[in-house]
């Protein structure tokens, strides 16, 4: 499936399910501890060096996500209830048009996102509601490298357009 990415300036992010396999380690004490693939930071960086900038909106409130987001120094909004009148926010204070967004999710909770942008994208395991709304399935799973998989793709189509 081919995904026309020569015109995104943002890339947001979903976290849970997205940059995680949506799985949570409790120990004992209640700390929550995810797992994160590796090869989508080297991604993320990558599109960065574009001037791509990529932010990642959650629902989530555990630190686990800021923790992230800072190392691979991406902008993070989290404990977002409205994750479309916060990314809508976002757009107006870049001056950043729908069309030109591109936004990685997995679930009902970014369905409103996903039919707002231009390139609305969901990971393999995606909930089957958000199928119908994304224009491209990716081939890796959430947190196996599925946002390594969209950054190599827009790395590529970026490439071309030199």
């Amino acid at each position: 499936m081919h995904m026309d990415t020569s015109n995104i300036s943002l890339l947001v992010l979903d976290f849970d399910g997205v940059m995680t396999d949506n799985r949570v380690l409790v120990n004992q004490d209640g700390m929550e501890s995810v797992w994160c693939n590796r090869s989508d930071g080297w991604g993320i960086a990558r599109i960065k060096e574009l001037g791509i900038e990529v932010i990642v909106i959650s629902t989530e409130t555990n630190p686990v996500v800021q923790a992230r987001c800072q190392k691979l120094g991406v902008a993070c909004v989290q404990g977002c209830n409205d994750k479309l009148e916060k990314l809508k926010n976002i757009a107006e204070q870049k001056k950043i048009q729908s069309k030109h967004i591109a936004y990685i999710g997995n679930d009902v909770n970014d369905l409103e996102c996903l039919e707002w942008v231009g390139l609305p994208i969901g990971v393999a395991d995606s909930h089957p509601a958000i199928l119908s709304s994304v224009k491209y399935v990716t081939n890796k799973k959430g947190g196996k490298g599925a946002v390594r998989e969209v950054c190599d793709l827009i790395i590529k189509e970026k490439g071309n357009c030199k």
